[in-house]
């Protein structure tokens, strides 16, 4: 009996995506839940697994095509036992030089099959570029851009082109990834979509500054991840969410849904671009549960191995430009939720308290919100309460 394998459904407003892989040849043995090729979408890669045990009896969809949710990528025999994959054959002393080279340096650098699939047709020599991918991953852009820049002279002008390869061109024409033109899109739609505004307030970072200089190391020892700050302004912002639901509300066609559940998105930055995992069920967790997920997200995201279901379902997102030296910023909602913090770089500054100028560690904080949901009072209010309860971390301990 033939088992066909399809599209999953790959998460919120993602249709589509990118045959990156296949891990087996048609004949090749196959077992339940083993994976058989990879997607490539405008997010994240991801694995297809297999079913059902048997033979890969056929190949639908090949390497580098662009499927949609729910297509027909291939079809297992469940009657077939199939042969053990083959590992790649090295390549014969008398091949021709230039296409096979760019064959053979594909599996043992990271390059996308998109890439290598291209590479190979214009016998380019994937050992020149340099990828921008996850890890240094060669993607298809990469190969593109290469033969668009690139490619060298023919060696009768090796001087010349030694010359102009040396000077800077005045312009470079480097085609979006699939990432980036996702996250275009995706700002542009909140700013059309949303009555978008910015409220601005500023914190004195001093009580959490010494909070945590006074109990890292034992935080530390007990619980086996650092005491940062990030963790300080999810509590708080859940606090400040409590008493401000809009903030945590979104518009769904012509009514306002309010969430009675704190999923806080923190934007990371990843060689290929912004993405936001979700740490979810935030009035639940510790200070610790929230660090650890913090950097086991974290991790994901830089490895290139989030999942869909680690970027979705978010009800507020928090954005730290500080950690790139930013003093003030107005964040772009991530839509549809209704709020975005904005956290920005830790400035000692002079300040005026009880009539004398003192030394205070201040943060810029910025709340970006859809004014269709939100009034102004009500986001000058959470933002007043953020910062009370950074300013007074005992706040957050007795759930004040």
């Amino acid at each position: 009996m033939a088992i066909e394998i399809h599209v999953p459904v790959l998460g919120e407003s993602v249709t589509e995506a990118t045959v990156g892989k296949w891990f087996k040849s048609v004949g090749d043995a196959v077992a339940v839940d083993e994976p058989i090729c990879e997607l490539e979408t405008d997010k994240v890669a991801l694995e297809v697994n297999a079913t059902a045990s048997g033979a890969l009896s056929e190949i639908i969809a090949e390497e580098g095509e662009t499927v949609d949710v729910g297509a027909l990528l291939a079809r297992i025999d469940e009657t077939a036992h199939g042969k053990a994959s083959a590992p790649a054959a090295a390549p014969k002393a008398d091949a021709p030089a230039a296409a096979p080279a760019a064959e053979a340096s594909a599996p043992s650098r990271g390059v996308r099959a998109s890439a290598a699939k291209v590479a190979a047709e214009k016998a380019v020599d994937l050992s020149q570029i340099v990828g921008t991918g996850p890890d240094g991953v060669v993607t298809k852009a990469d190969v593109l851009n290469f033969l668009e820049h690139g490619t060298a002279a023919p060696a009768a002008t090796t001087t010349v082109s030694a010359v102009v390869q040396d000077a800077k061109p005045l312009e470079e024409v480097v085609p979006m990834t699939r990432l980036r033109r996702t996250i275009a899109k995706r700002l542009k739609d909140a700013q059309n979509t949303a009555a978008m505004l910015t409220t601005y307030n500023e914190v004195d970072m001093s009580a959490v500054i010494a909070l945590r200089n006074q109990y890292k190391e034992m935080f530390e020892k007990k619980h086996g991840s650092k005491l940062g700050f990030m963790s300080f302004f999810v509590k708080a912002c859940v606090q400040a969410l409590k008493e401000i639901p809009e903030v945590n509300a979104e518009v769904r066609d012509d009514s306002i849904v309010y969430k009675n559940y704190y999923h806080v998105g923190i934007a990371a930055s990843t060689p290929a671009g912004l993405v936001v995992p979700v740490v979810r069920d935030c009035q639940d967790r510790s200070f610790s549960d929230i660090e650890k997920e913090i950097v086991r997200l974290g991790g994901r995201a830089r490895d290139g191995k989030l999942s869909m279901d680690e970027m979705q379902g978010g009800t507020f997102t928090i954005s730290n430009g500080g950690i790139f030296g930013s003093l003030l910023s107005s964040p772009i909602l991530n839509a549809p939720q209704s709020g975005i913090l904005g956290m920005h770089a830790i400035k000692e500054r002079a300040m005026v308290e009880n009539g004398q100028v003192v030394i205070k560690p201040m943060m810029y904080l910025a709340l970006s919100y859809d004014h269709r949901v939100v009034d102004g009072k009500g986001a000058v209010t959470f933002l007043v309460r953020v910062k009370e309860c950074l300013e007074d971390p005992q706040r957050l301990v007795l759930d004040l």
